[in-house]
């Protein structure tokens, strides 16, 4: 099979991650989730005291940025974990301090060319899947196969309060789905490569889809389009 480039973008909480890992671990590619890098630069901001309320000093984090390394390492139960400048955070980007300011902070044109720049240079030998908000139009607008993930919100907060309360976190519904509401907000209309649906991209409800049965289902539209290549 001819590899090829499978972006997956859409809403927060529409499992791309979930489809995205079931994906490369199936077809043997690589995984990216573009959205923990925006997360990792999310947290050090927040360590570096560059996030002050509602206030961003972006001069301090553009100036910042060269400094910060992120990496991605396979755990042993073959799930993703990124790094920040060596250290594993996986935990501390998913938790509602980052989830509330990830959306202002990828929002910095100067943060956005920073991880774009670092994701093509991960698609060069294609074999990838990489979600995330931007994949398909900005990323690898040339990708083969282009997938626009949606649910219903109510779903969609159910599932993060339901994954927050796993962890442990102290969360309540209401938080939990105002957040989400707030999030769709900023990335469909933020000014620099805001969350779409490219006319290319494939439309995948899974309100009421099992994963494994939106896994069969990519697996399909994957398999067209690698008999024609």
């Amino acid at each position: 099979m001819i590899p090829i480039i499978i972006a997956v973008d859409g809403y927060s909480s529409t499992g791309k991650s979930t489809i995205a890992k079931s994906l490369a671990k199936v077809l043997g590619y690589t995984y990216i989730d573009t959205g923990a890098m925006y997360r990792a630069v999310s947290l050090h901001a927040l360590r570096q005291g560059y996030l002050m309320g509602s206030d961003i000093n972006v001069e301090s984090l553009i100036a910042d940025l060269k400094s910060i390394e992120i990496s991605f390492f396979l755990a042993t139960d073959s799930n993703s974990v990124v790094c920040l400048n060596e250290e594993p955070v996986e935990s501390e980007i998913r938790g509602m301090e980052v989830s509330n300011c990830v959306s202002r902070i990828s929002a910095i044109p100067q943060v956005r060319a920073f991880l774009v720049a670092q994701q093509q240079m991960m698609g060069v030998k294609k074999g990838l899947v990489m979600d995330g908000r931007d994949i398909g139009s900005v990323v690898f607008p040339k990708a083969e196969l282009k997938l626009f993930m949606t649910a219903s919100e109510e779903i969609r907060a159910r599932r993060r309060y339901d994954e927050l309360l796993a962890k442990g976190d102290d969360v309540d519904f209401d938080s939990v789905r105002s957040n989400i509401a707030e999030r769709d907000y900023r990335d469909t209309h933020r000014e620099i490569a805001p969350l779409i649906q490219t006319d290319d991209a494939i439309v995948l409800d899974n309100s009421n889809l099992s994963p494994q049965e939106q896994l069969d289902w990519v697996l399909k539209k994957v398999n067209q389009i690698t008999s024609n290549l």
